[in-house]
Order: structure tokens, then C-alpha cells, then sequence
């Protein structure tokens, strides 16, 4: 046994795309304000977590949000390509209306959550979970028995949290994944397990006290 790796797994704040529905995939989108409001406050949350690395997606939105988690942390952000959302091919842009209007069977498999697959030029949930769930897993075994942050994207987080409860990909989402919303997992040389999920007690602008309740 490995000493366990204490991991906050955390989604960027909000970008247009969001807020629209549209897919961003590996599209480069950056945060809006409501995004970049969501980030200072993550940030103020977990500056007196113990956090001794902050990792990211290198896409804008989770490498900006990540930046607002280390600058209140005293740290600088480790950028990963291997942490990016899923890649959607054809679909990235797109609305869900638009999705379903051009592409129906593709719109049909991907609510269906086929495992193995992929829209044009885009990666299967078989293969995008086995590449998040794979860099999750080297960040918390390079930092046994620290605390480290993670900053991602929505995608990557549900796979991790289908993989640290035995959840299957084509099994139904029950689970929320908001944005800039604190989730806590403990890693071990077993494997992740979840001890807290989508906290966003620090996003509520009366809660004077919200950052020091996250950090505890």
C-alpha cells in the first residue's frame, strides 16, 4: 500500500460554449466572466488546502482556471495535453439542436453512450476514459501522500468518477458536473474513491465563510 495521494478533481469555469450548449471538445474556447468570477472564487476556496501541485488541461478554459487555483496557492500550473475533454470530431461547435439536425445517428449513439463510438475524427468513450482515467492515475501516484489539484473538464471528471465507484460508460449519468464545483477523491495504489462531490458552497456570493469550509 502506497501512501494515499489526496486529489481535487476540479472543472474549468464556465466558457460561452457552455452557457449556449454547444460541444467544445478540444476546440479552444476561453472562460466568460461568469467563468472567470467562478475561477477567483475556486481559487480564494482551496488556498489553504495543503495543495502542492496544481495540473490542467491545456485548453484555455482549464489552464485559466487552474492559473486562479495556483496563484492563490503560491504555485505555477503543470499543463497536460492528456487531460483534455474529449475530442468530438464533427460535432465540436455544434449546438445540440444542430447535432441532432445534421448528424442524427450520431446524436442517436451518442445519447445512447456507446462505448466503442466515436464521432468523424473524434475519440470512442472507450478510448478517451482509458487516457483521462490513465493521467489521473500518474499525477496521484507522482505525488503519494500529498494533496495535489487537477483541473479539467467536464468529460474527464465523469469518467473519473464512473471509474472510482464501478460505474460502466454506457450506464446513465445520476451525477451533477458543474462548473468550478470542488470534488475530492483519495487515490491509492488501488485505485481512486470518491469522499466528496460537486461542493459549490464557495460559489454562493453570501457565504462569507465558504472558502475556509472547502479548505477543512
Amino acid at each position: 500500500m502506497i501512501e494515499p495521494t489526496h486529489v481535487f478533481a476540479l472543472r474549468h469555469g464556465q466558457t460561452a460554449y457552455n452557457a449556449t450548449q454547444r460541444i467544445q471538445g478540444h476546440l479552444d474556447i476561453g472562460l466568460d466572466a461568469t467563468g472567470r468570477w467562478q475561477a477567483q472564487r475556486l481559487g480564494a476556496a482551496l488556498a489553504d488546502a495543503g495543495i502542492v501541485a496544481v495540473h490542467a488541461s491545456d485548453l484555455a478554459r482549464a489552464r485559466d482556471t487552474a492559473a486562479a487555483v495556483a496563484a492563490a496557492c503560491g504555485l505555477a500550473v503543470q499543463p497536460h495535453t492528456d487531460l483534455r475533454e474529449r475530442h468530438f470530431g464533427v460535432l465540436e461547435g455544434l449546438s445540440y439542436a444542430e447535432i441532432e439536425q445534421r448528424f442524427p445517428d450520431d446524436a442517436r449513439r451518442w445519447r445512447q453512450r456507446e462505448p466503442g463510438f466515436g464521432p468523424g475524427g473524434g475519440e470512442s468513450l472507450e478510448v478517451f476514459s482509458a487516457r483521462c482515467v490513465a493521467a489521473f492515475t500518474r499525477l496521484a501516484r507522482a505525488h503519494e501522500g500529498q494533496t495535489i489539484a487537477i483541473v479539467a473538464h467536464g468529460g474527464v471528471l465523469d469518467c473519473l468518477y464512473r471509474a472510482a465507484n464501478g460505474i460502466g460508460l454506457q450506464d446513465a449519468r445520476t451525477w451533477q458536473l458543474a462548473n468550478a464545483a470542488v470534488n475530492r477523491l483519495l487515490f491509492t495504489g488501488e485505485g481512486f474513491r470518491v469522499v466528496g462531490w460537486d461542493d459549490r458552497r464557495h460559489l454562493d456570493a453570501a457565504a462569507g465563510s465558504g472558502a475556509e469550509e472547502i479548505a477543512a
